[in-house]
């Protein structure tokens, strides 16, 4: 990045309903492919670099997420963000942009994480809200499934609450924080009364963890696995997920925080 000395923090919000994730592709639309196009249409020229804090899979959205641009040359932001609203697709949106040290890591220092998973019951809703809310097919039992969220909390061995062909050696992650919420809009607009959401908060996760973590939850909820199960799964040394993941569409990147004073 030496050659591209000036450095900026882009705020940014996508629906990623048509996307295949954020990371750029050979074959396929995706978000850091769309932006880059805008930006270099924007800026001029093409010697840049982009980075994300995290890289969303397909069909995943982003409500404040968060990417660092690279760039041989000064922008003057205001003009640069406004340029872009007008170019890019209507599901993409950046918020704000700020300057930043050589020295700031997207990647190493992110503190928080926080990912809102979205879904309902009871019968099936308008399809223009399927965008973000997965439809759940049962009666689910809430109570149980924040007792199952419990379990969930701190740190622990998630080796069997993430996709088995992550090549690490470290499956140890903390969770934060796991709350199982009425969906703020239930029973507004198209969605349903029985919408719940469900915030995961940690500083990082493995491959698809917040997804099978939540499709955990909702087989806990249905009663098609235990309490005593999920608490064998987070001591267990097998390398097969507990449940399947949830389906992406439901899943939101709802926020970022760095740590801007880190000691470098």
């Amino acid at each position: 990045m030496q050659n591209r000395p000036f450095t900026y923090l882009l705020w940014m919000q996508y629906l990623g309903f048509r996307y295949n994730g954020w990371q750029k592709q050979p074959d396929g639309k995706t978000v850091q492919g769309r932006m880059e196009k805008v930006l270099r249409f924007v800026l001029g020229h093409g010697n840049f670099t982009t980075l994300a804090a995290s890289r969303t899979d397909a069909g995943v959205s982003c409500n404040r997420g968060a990417f660092e641009l690279f760039s041989v040359e000064p922008v003057d932001l205001p003009e640069l963000i406004q340029q872009m609203n007008v170019y890019l697709p209507n599901d993409i949106r950046i918020l704000e942009g700020q300057a930043i040290s050589q020295d700031f890591n997207i990647i190493q220092d992110v503190v928080l994480k926080e990912y809102r998973y979205h879904f309902a019951t009871g019968d099936r809703f308008h399809p223009f809200a399927a965008a973000n809310l997965l439809h759940v097919t049962g009666e689910l039992n809430i109570p149980l499934m924040k007792k199952g969220g419990d379990l969930l909390l701190g740190k622990h061995d998630f080796r069997r609450f993430c996709s088995v062909d992550k090549i690490t050696d470290d499956y140890v992650r903390e969770v934060y924080g796991l709350e199982i919420l009425d969906h703020e809009m239930a029973g507004k607009g198209l969605l349903p009364k029985t919408s719940f959401t469900i915030v995961i908060k940690g500083k990082g996760f493995l491959r698809y963890q917040v997804r099978v973590m939540v499709a955990v939850l909702i087989d806990l909820g249905l009663k098609k696995i235990t309490m005593d199960q999920i608490s064998a799964a987070l001591v267990s040394q097998e390398a097969k997920p507990l449940s399947e993941p949830a389906r992406a569409h439901g899943l939101v990147l709802e926020a970022l925080v760095f740590d801007f004073e880190k000691e470098k």
